[in-house]
């Protein structure tokens, strides 16, 4: 089996394949060049939004994802707005101290990565969530990662993702739960039509 991800991002395909065990085929450039913007107000309405226009496009069966950080203190941002925090080209270092500079003085600092898979086919769509809870820390620490990793300590442990490092991250992860939710529906389907 083979799925279409409507994604750029290596390490989110890297991630998929390894949870999934199954042959991810990234977006192509053409198909993401021509993606509809994401004006969605939730992370499950800008998922439908990419998943919808690569299998209307193709036809395949695909899936999509969006994910965000939250901040309780902030009223949940950046949340949507997570990959373009400190602007539209906005870069993670940027995004980062932004949000450093946006919780300068604050005690509450408990956060959660949310992450939403899409999946559609001929027959409709489905959602599947993840979250994990934590907090974000004083200052940026860690080498390993992506987005706010090195500034979000899950619950549990004392170091940020940035410094856990990819195995532990990908154990625990929002996006781990997510997949792992959308790998059992793929099996009970895969099961059903077997």
């Amino acid at each position: 089996m083979s799925l279409i991800f409507a994604t750029g991002n290596i390490h989110k395909i890297e991630e998929a394949s390894e949870i999934l065990k199954i042959q991810i085929l990234p977006a192509t450039k053409e198909w993401l060049m021509n993606t509809p913007e994401e004006t969605g107000k939730s992370f499950e309405e800008n998922a439908l939004i990419k998943a919808k226009y690569i299998f209307d496009t193709t036809g395949y069966a695909c899936f999509a994802e969006d994910s965000g950080l939250c901040v309780e203190a902030l009223n949940g941002t950046p949340g949507i707005y997570s990959a373009r925090f400190a602007g539209e080209n906005a870069t993670d270092v940027a995004n980062n101290l932004l949000l450093l500079d946006k919780l300068k003085g604050r005690e509450d600092r408990r956060a959660y990565f949310c992450a939403i898979i899409c999946y559609i086919d001929a027959q409709g769509y489905s959602f599947f969530e993840g979250r994990i809870y934590g907090k974000i820390a004083v200052e940026i620490s860690g080498k390993t990662g992506f987005g706010y990793d090195p500034l979000f300590i899950p619950d549990g442990y004392d170091s940020t993702f940035a410094e856990l490092g990819k195995t532990i991250k990908n154990s625990i992860s929002h996006r781990k739960m997510a997949l792992e939710k959308f790998k059992e529906f793929l099996n009970s389907n895969s099961l059903k039509q077997a």
